[in-house]
């Protein structure tokens, strides 16, 4: 309410500066500043970019993202909490300085058919379908890494050099005859692995790096499968080969 002229007189006689009025928009813009400073349900900026790329990329690395991989080590609780609607959660490896995505133990899933069941395990996390060749390849490279592990000690970069990989390869495959058809099929599964995130691309030294995310993906179990597999193909490899020999037998 504005001030009559008598008020105005009256208070420039006794020297008092009259009371300004205040308009409905300055009333109501201290309240909401102060509301939105106080506002203690909004997810901290640093957490909201952690958890971004952690949904993104599906892990990091503290060698790649060493702020966003120690807010992630430090606020598992708060990450798990934001995640809990997903049914995922954060795993942190802090010797090796990596933190991932994980589905939570007691994922039931949703009344999905078999087919579908077959090709995903989580609505955000798609199960990787890998070849033999690119699963034995994994092998290799997972038992590189935890050998140089206990050489150098866990955390340490591990890189190998591509020619290092080729004779190990060709115990299990064989020998195509050609080194240069060996390394181009070499060259084509590390590439597939890199879109995996497993290895870092073939450097100027003709070195690859091997991502710790190798020991959480192939885990024993996975290993186990892997050795069946390979036997069940060197099996059906020496029938073939007797078959044919009795075949061409007098």
């Amino acid at each position: 309410m504005e001030p009559d002229i008598f008020d105005r007189m009256a208070a420039q006689a006794a020297g008092v500066q009259p009371p300004q009025s205040l308009s409905k928009e300055k009333l109501h813009a201290p309240a909401e500043s102060q509301i939105a400073a106080q506002n203690p349900s909004k997810t901290p900026p640093n957490v909201r970019q952690a958890l971004q790329f952690l949904l993104a990329h599906g892990w990091l690395e503290s060698a790649a993202k060493p702020k966003l991989f120690s807010l992630a080590a430090a606020q598992t609780t708060l990450i798990d909490a934001l995640l809990e609607p997903l049914d995922l959660r954060v795993v942190v490896d802090d010797v090796r300085g990596l933190a991932f995505l994980a589905v939570v133990p007691d994922y039931s899933g949703d009344d999905t058919d078999e087919s579908e069941q077959d090709d995903w395990t989580h609505p955000l996390m798609k199960r990787q379908r890998l070849t033999l060749e690119q699963s034995l390849l994994l092998a290799i490279l997972r038992r590189e890494f935890l050998q140089r592990e206990q050489e150098s000690g866990t955390g340490a970069a591990v890189r190998v050099t591509v020619d290092s990989l080729l004779p190990q390869l060709e115990t299990y495959l064989g020998s195509t005859g050609s080194d240069m058809q060996e390394r181009k099929r070499l060259g084509q599964l590390l590439e597939n692995l890199r879109t995996h995130g497993m290895v870092t691309e073939v450097d100027s030294q003709d070195c690859i790096t091997i991502r710790p995310m190798i020991v959480h993906l192939l885990n024993p179990e996975n290993l186990q499968t892997l050795l069946l597999r390979l036997r069940e193909v060197a099996e059906q490899g020496s029938t073939r080969g007797s078959e044919a020999n009795a075949e061409g037998a007098p």
